[in-house]
């Protein structure tokens, strides 16, 4: 397909934490778009210096913030992204809706957001049947880990979302979970409407929004049915960009419409990854589904160096891991195996202290490959190891594709980089990962 040029892009997103904006990356790449993921909103200027795109995403932090910082944050990327006039712009959450009225607060970036882009309604899709979620009637449900064939809880339920060391899932209806951080009415596109004719099913829509619903949540249970909240998605956007909110579903969802209209074409010829001799993986997951990981590499070659998530005294994990790297092995160096039982350091000393480790022995060691573990850190580790931007070299596990990064640093310049969330990849993911493929 041709690419849009930088004042025709179909979709720029803001993604709360980096793995999730990597998530968002690789499905408008499977879509065929070609997107590239940055760490600030990109210019008009930086975007007409690149090859032709039809795609940008900004790799935030707001997931680990408060309200107002929060606020401060997204005013002005929004604005930036606005100012880039691409047909949508997306506010990317967490597939398991992470937040609160206190951290990551999805209502405030939906009330920010309004107050930039307008709109009628804000779509809110949450649902991604390809990452193992699924929203019936308003509830989330969660598989246990991406890209398994773990069990599916409700996410009040979920044995590790409703435990999260930092906004614990204890309700599985998003419309009562967000209606805690805004006071914005919710509507419901139920998933029996999702099953009307084209026609039926927007005057469905619009019977909500003209009863007053001004973000309107979707269902979705299967990826058939993604194209057709596509195509009511995009039935959105005019003059100015519609603004939506969401997980990666928002882009599946439109990837798939545009396919049906003949406008994208899907990619599927990823040359597959090389693998690597040695790998440095950093981890600040306190998911159960990274401390079985972690647990299978250590059984496998792999060495553990352990990182106090309290004192954060890196220069001992840094000599470990060194040593490990020096004798041909992988070093993880981790800050926890499975759920915390004391408060560690916030998000941003823990992301802060990986991404220098990672820094430093890219620097030292002259790695070609670094995984990232964790949600809540990886923006903070992304930003600390030099990382500007990336694109997305091949599709590893669903949601956490392998990334080239780009870097004023010549050590981190085209250093391949995979960032996963704590829920995804199955137990053997690492070895996985080093071998180049799952």
């Amino acid at each position: 397909m041709t690419s849009l040029a930088p004042a025709q892009l179909r979709l720029a997103y803001f993604g709360d934490d980096f793995t999730g904006s990597t998530d968002a990356l690789e499905f408008l790449a499977r879509a065929g778009l070609r997107t590239a993921l940055f760490l600030e909103p990109p210019s008009r200027e930086r975007l007409a210096a690149m090859p032709p795109l039809d795609a940008v995403g900004v790799a935030g932090l707001t997931r680990s913030l408060p309200p107002a910082e929060m606020e401060t944050v997204l005013r002005p990327a929004f604005a930036a992204l606005r100012g880039l006039a691409p047909r949508h712009v997306h506010y990317k959450v967490c597939s398991t809706f992470d937040s609160s009225p206190q951290i990551g607060s999805i209502g405030r970036a939906i009330d920010v957001g309004v107050s930039i882009f307008g709109g009628r309604y804000v779509p809110l899709l949450v649902g991604a049947p390809a990452l193992g979620r699924y929203c019936a009637f308003g509830n989330l449900f969660a598989r246990m880990g991406i890209g398994s064939d773990g069990e599916i809880f409700r996410l009040d339920r979920h044995p590790s979302m409703s435990r999260h060391p930092v906004t614990p899932a204890d309700e599985a209806d998003l419309r009562l979970h967000l209606a805690k951080q805004t006071a914005k009415r919710i509507g419901l596109f139920d998933v029996l409407k999702l099953d009307l004719p084209a026609g039926d099913a927007h005057a469905a829509l619009e019977r909500l929004v003209a009863g007053g619903a001004e973000i309107v949540l979707f269902d979705v249970m299967r990826a058939e049915q993604l194209a057709r909240i596509g195509a009511l998605i995009d039935s959105a956007a005019g003059d100015a960009p519609a603004f939506s909110v969401g997980s990666s579903g928002i882009e599946m969802a439109l990837g798939a419409h545009w396919a049906e209209q003949g406008s994208v074409r899907s990619r599927t010829d990823w040359p597959p990854p090389a693998r690597v001799d040695r790998m440095l993986v950093v981890s600040g997951s306190c998911s159960p589904v990274t401390a079985g990981q972690i647990d299978w590499a250590l059984a496998h070659g792999f060495v553990g160096v352990p990182l106090d998530a309290h004192t954060l005294a890196i220069d001992p994990a840094i000599a470990a891991a060194r040593e490990a790297l020096r004798a041909g092995k992988s070093p993880i160096v981790f800050t926890a195996r499975g759920q915390q039982t004391a408060a560690p350091a916030p998000a941003a000393k823990l992301g802060r202290a990986l991404g220098t480790i990672s820094r430093i022995l890219v620097e030292s060691e002259s790695l070609s490959r670094v995984l990232v573990a964790g949600g809540d850190t990886s923006s903070y580790a992304a930003r600390a190891l030099g990382v500007e931007a990336v694109e997305m070299i091949a599709p590893l596990a669903p949601g956490a594709p392998l990334c080239r990064a780009h870097s004023t640093s010549r050590a981190v310049d085209g250093l391949e980089v995979n960032f996963k969330g704590g829920q995804v990849g199955a137990p053997d993911y690492f070895g996985a990962v080093q071998r180049g493929a799952l």
